[in-house]
């Protein structure tokens, strides 16, 4: 009875965010018209417009998953799906107008802050939403009540995430296993009794979700759970005991129809990866135009104080462990390494020029690699990338270095804003790296950059 009446109360939720929705962009278009035109008497074609693309919105917002249960989601993440929703939805607007030769009818300022407006209504809608949702979980209402499989240390790690996350709305309301006595508590969560008696106890006391929390050497034991729960509605989730592991950026995908867990993935795939080259693309251009003079200065300067070419080649390493030449400003006389090899850069280093060591100081050597940038080589933020020497030497000394490899190599980075650059140390430097990595975002590479010309006038590590 419980079950039912729960799948009901969703099901209702799930159909009012499905009508809410399509009315709020409806909504959203009127006020925008209203703001920009001063009146609601709209022409034919604007209602039709609205009808359209709320019919448009609808579909994008089920296919990026907005319809499906935000419960242990957070609102990052939920926010970041809006944002792709919005996006499509302007984007087939946009086709729709381009293709139908109709786009000269509407007003694109009308559609600009209908779209922006939009947006930023319904992020504001779903965190009230989900303000609601918390007031009424603090109350003890909308939960989900949650039995763990095992009590275990990684059971008891995984109760232990869900109580630290009661905006999830999930309650543990006990523990099942065979090596712990019934009735005693751990970490304030009753044993309720052995596995074996698990499907006997949800049957007559149905709970919401089964959470199976046991080691992936126990498949056996797994199966056996799973066919003895095949009578019970309740919803059933394994929890991989996989936190002892290095991950980064880990997922769950579907590959020839098969589920696969991610436990080493880039953040730079599918839509994301085309953002990330828009990001560099869009503002390496601009980068080239603005600083062309000081191009141009610095390359005659180089000329008049240094025989030798302006630019420097440099092989480097790259996303996915490619080679690549990198550009700088040349700062020493020519063949500097001829006899020596390759040299770990330090400080008092007296190879420079005395140009070279000013252009070192304010890292304006690093300039031309916006060329690299333009050319698919780098991206403007990410690890720095390594000559394939240190490269060879260092992925047998540093743990995780060549997961730094999972993005392209940056000219900037988070460890270089950090002051982790020149011969500090690199293990250091390959954990922010890897922390880059796993939070990666536009906004993460924004707030990067712009920290980046504090950090080139204060830093000390620069040479």
């Amino acid at each position: 009875m419980k079950r039912s009446v729960l799948k009901e109360n969703s099901t209702l939720f799930d159909m009012g965010l499905r009508i809410l929705d399509p009315l709020y962009v409806i909504g959203a278009g009127v006020g925008a018209y209203f703001a920009y035109f001063g009146s609601t008497d709209m022409p034919v074609r604007y209602v039709a417009a609205l009808l359209g693309v709320a019919l448009i919105a609808l579909s994008a917002f089920a296919a990026t998953g907005l319809y499906r249960s935000q419960r242990g989601i957070s609102f990052v993440d939920e926010t970041r799906t809006m944002c792709i929703a919005w996006l499509a939805i302007a984007v087939t607007s946009g086709m729709f107008l381009f293709l139908s030769k109709t786009g000269a009818d509407f007003s694109r300022a009308w559609a600009l802050i209908w779209m922006a407006g939009g947006l930023g209504g319904h992020v504001l809608l779903r965190a009230a939403i989900r303000l609601a949702l918390r007031a009424m979980r603090r109350r003890g209402l909308n939960l989900r009540h949650v039995v763990i499989v095992g009590a275990g240390e990684h059971g008891r790690n995984v109760a232990r995430r869900i109580r630290a996350a009661p905006w999830s709305g999930m309650n543990v309301r006990a523990f099942y296993d065979d090596d712990a006595k019934a009735g005693t508590v751990l970490d304030g969560v009753p044993v309720a009794g052995p596995i074996a008696q698990l499907a006997a106890d949800a049957d007559e006391r149905p709970t919401d979700q089964i959470w199976i929390a046991l080691p992936l050497r126990d498949e056996g034991r797994i199966r056996a759970i799973l066919d003895a729960l095949r009578q019970t509605s309740a919803i059933i989730r394994f929890v991989p005991d996989i936190y002892g592991f290095h991950l980064l950026n880990h997922s769950v995908t579907e590959v020839a129809g098969m589920p696969v867990l991610n436990l080493t993935d880039s953040p730079h795939s599918g839509a994301y990866r085309t953002l990330k080259a828009v990001e560099d693309y869009l503002l390496a251009s601009i980068m080239l135009i603005v600083a062309s003079p000081l191009f141009a200065l610095i390359a005659a300067v180089i000329k008049l104080t240094s025989p030798g070419p302006v630019l420097y080649r440099q092989a480097r390493v790259t996303w996915n462990g490619q080679r690549f030449d990198m550009l700088k400003f040349r700062t020493m006389p020519v063949d500097t390494e001829t006899g020596s090899g390759p040299v770990w850069s330090s400080h008092g280093d007296r190879r420079p020029t005395p140009f070279g060591a000013w252009l070192r100081r304010f890292s304006m050597d690093e300039l031309p690699q916006v060329l690299n940038v333009l050319r698919g080589e780098m991206s403007l933020v990410g690890p720095r990338p390594e000559r394939p020497a240190f490269v060879e030497q260092f992925r047998k000394e540093i743990p995780g270095y060549m997961q730094k490899h999972l993005v392209k190599a940056g000219i900037t980075g988070w460890a270089q804003v950090n002051d982790l650059r020149g011969d500090t140390d690199l293990a250091r430097r390959i954990e922010y790296d890897l922390y880059y990595i796993e939070h990666w975002s536009v906004w993460f590479d924004l707030r990067i950059l712009a920290l980046t010309a504090w950090h080139v006038l204060k830093s000390r590590n620069a040479h």
